[in-house]
């Protein structure tokens, strides 16, 4: 069973960064699909970025395309997810997605195992 667990969130001003991180112990995450969606209150879990498992190719929203990053580190076996120039409408809960098919990543339905959530709020 994999358990991804989500750090980093935090309070951030608008237009400043803040970097999460999504680690899982007893399983290697590079076998997996890995995902980062992020919810508000009362709307649906949105997509925000996937890296594919073993190719490492990477897929982004439209909203954050150009300013959020997401990456691995296979040594500390993490994947972390790069915000820059952050805006108000970023604020959200954000969780790590891990998955064991083949497709890009984009539909939550997509992912077997779901961490907890970080909090990331942004003031303007």
């Amino acid at each position: 069973q994999l358990q991804p667990v989500e750090s980093g969130g935090g309070l951030v001003q608008a237009g400043g960064s803040l970097r999460l991180s999504c680690a899982a112990s007893g399983r290697t995450l590079t076998a997996y699909t890995m995902g980062w969606f992020r919810q508000d209150p009362g709307k649906e879990r949105e997509f925000v970025a996937s890296i594919m498992r073993f190719i490492d190719r990477t897929e982004y929203a439209d909203s954050v395309r150009g300013r959020f990053t997401i990456s691995r580190d296979n040594a500390k076996n993490t994947v972390y997810l790069q915000m820059n120039s952050l805006k108000a409408e970023d604020a959200a809960v954000y969780y790590c997605a891990a998955s064991r098919g083949r497709g890009l990543g984009h539909t939550a339905v997509e992912y077997d195992y779901w961490g907890q959530g970080t909090l990331v709020t942004v003031s303007s």
